[in-house]
């Protein structure tokens, strides 16, 4: 594979489901050049290197909440007709033994650094928090507003979606 894949493409394709970080087959397929039927089959053919702890099956009601918001907007009255497979980073590192082929070698790998990358920013993030929180009841009340300043800097901004269209008065 000539070009890597933006740590920014895979981290945008790493859901929090059932509290594990994971990436849906769909996505992994895309990423590996082949498709979704291709990735499962090599999966259920190898199904002993693929416990619980790294892969699942999303239920009826995860899969209607990502397709809402991740996907494509269904029109009433449809229904998902295969349910997605989620894989923890343990069930992506798996992948590469199963699926071998160059392009499959070299995105997981990227993938891999993704997820030591988020690893690595949770952490960072954590030991701020806790040195500003030892800052301040070293320093008390005096530098108060500066701190309070600081905690809302590293409040992630939330994003607004704005709706397209034309509006009705």
């Amino acid at each position: 594979m000539n070009e890597i894949i933006p740590i920014e493409v895979i981290q945008q394709k790493i859901f929090l489901i059932r509290g594990h970080k994971v990436m849906l087959d769909n996505d992994l397929a895309e990423l590996y050049g082949v498709a979704t039927r291709v990735l499962n089959q090599a999966v259920k053919r190898n199904i002993k290197r693929f416990p619980s702890d790294f892969f699942f099956q999303l239920s009826q009601a995860e899969a209607a909440e990502l397709s809402r918001s991740q996907f494509v907007i269904l029109k009433r009255g449809q229904n998902i007709k295969y349910l997605p497979y989620a894989f923890t980073e343990n069930g992506v590192a798996m992948l590469s033994g199963v699926l071998n082929s160059d392009r499959a070698i070299a995105v997981n790998i990227q993938i891999m650094r993704t997820f030591t990358k988020l690893r690595e920013l949770l952490a960072t993030h954590k030991e701020l928090r806790h040195k500003i929180e030892e800052m301040e009841k070293k320093y008390d009340n005096r530098f108060k507003s500066v701190f309070e300043a600081i905690r809302q800097m590293m409040i992630p901004p939330e994003t607004t979606k704005k709706k397209i269209g034309f509006m009705r008065e």
